[in-house]
């Protein structure tokens, strides 16, 4: 069986695809992505960079990060260039052309989808297959980085996190009888539009060409060619640990400024909970929350060229409730309730009522081809 670290393995078909001994694979990279995480706590800045350089011109991670993109969940939508990978002998092609020197960057395919809950339409941007392997590739290096510099409190787009880790942080902090009693929540505006490329360049710890590749490869839509001057696209691999390295940062100056949870000076209750772009921040007054944290809030997202959203950004008290993730929470008579919030619920109702009548249509369908087939006159079926 081939070896995963044979770098300088050459096929002719897609049988070394097969060959390939994911464990030893996966081993190869984890050893790698500890040793930059133990010199990014060190702040080893020149050995994080020399280790990420090493891991991603490793076999390993090349195989890893082709498997990835290939076995996804967009694994058949393609982007401009219509290539995907669907054989071993591509997918072992696409490896040796991530290994190749001067990989040119392609724009993305803008798409849109429904957001959730809403009328509106957001926009995806959708990498060509070789420049998503390429994003998974550097997010090797990349994530381990992020993970040891993240704030405490975020959750969203990280390993072995989600939204019931978020939701369970949240009833940590205003279950208790003393808990601060006014909610900010925090809304910003076009985040992943918006993000300025300078600030990424100059803060995200990764190859600074292929990084300044990925933001300023433009988008085709409708058969035209845009640019773009700003934000990281969604729709990207790499874009949600980009983002939170961007906003990552805000729970310690929060701290520096208002202080740290379990400190005796921290009498202000002023506490974070961010999942991705959403957070809330607690805190004893609503004039501490609109004078002091709001101005605190604005000020670090105006470096990263971001800003809140002033109709979207509320000031609530428990008692009011608020909705976080997809949760109501608001605290009646002493007692936290957390409960679907009725957006969600309607979510819900409404893709159930779809998938009955999805159900229905296609028993009608299958009974029509049935009576069909046994000669009979189809006229109508009562709904």
């Amino acid at each position: 069986m081939r070896s995963a670290q044979a770098d300088s393995a050459v096929s002719r078909d897609g049988s070394d695809w097969d060959q390939i001994d994911w464990p030893v694979a996966h081993r190869h990279v984890r050893r790698l992505q500890t040793r930059i995480a133990k010199a990014t706590r060190e702040q080893d800045w020149r050995r994080v960079k020399a280790l990420q350089r090493f891991l991603v011109n490793s076999f390993s991670a090349k195989a890893l990060a082709v498997k990835r993109v290939s076995e996804n969940d967009g694994k058949r939508t393609p982007g401009v260039d219509g290539e995907v990978w669907s054989t071993p002998g591509a997918k072992w092609q696409a490896i040796q052309r991530l290994g190749s020197r001067g990989l040119r960057p392609q724009p993305l395919r803008r798409v849109y989808i429904p957001k959730r809950g809403s009328d509106k339409m957001r926009p995806l941007g959708i990498p060509a297959m070789i420049i998503r392997a390429q994003q998974a590739l550097h997010l090797h290096g990349l994530e381990p980085v992020a993970e040891t510099r993240a704030d405490p409190h975020s959750y969203g787009f990280r390993r072995s996190r989600g939204t019931q880790d978020a939701i369970a942080r949240v009833f940590n902090l205003l279950a208790q009888k003393d808990s601060a009693p006014w909610i900010f929540e925090g809304d910003i505006k076009g985040c992943f539009d918006t993000f300025g490329h300078r600030w990424l360049e100059d803060h995200v710890p990764m190859n600074k060409k292929v990084l300044s590749d990925w933001l300023k490869a433009g988008y085709v839509e409708s058969g035209k060619l845009f640019p773009t001057e700003a934000g990281t696209p969604q729709g990207g691999i790499a874009s949600p640990t980009i983002a939170n390295i961007a906003l990552d940062g805000l729970e310690a100056v929060l701290a520096e400024r208002f202080g740290r949870p379990r400190s005796a000076i921290n009498r202000f209750r002023v506490r974070l909970v961010r999942y991705a772009d959403d957070f809330i921040i607690t805190g004893n007054s609503k004039e501490l929350l609109e004078q002091e944290v709001k101005p605190c809030i604005e000020a670090f997202l105006a470096e990263r060229g971001l800003q809140l959203s002033q109709e979207k950004t509320t000031i609530t008290h428990i008692s009011e409730g608020f909705n976080f993730l997809g949760q109501n929470v608001r605290k009646y008579d002493g007692t936290l309730l957390i409960k679907p919030s009725a957006k969600n619920v309607k979510a819900f109702l409404d893709s159930v009522r779809e998938t009955i009548r999805l159900n229905r249509s296609a028993k009608q369908e299958t009974l029509i081809n049935l009576l069909g087939l046994r000669g009979f006159v189809w006229v109508k079926l009562a709904t």
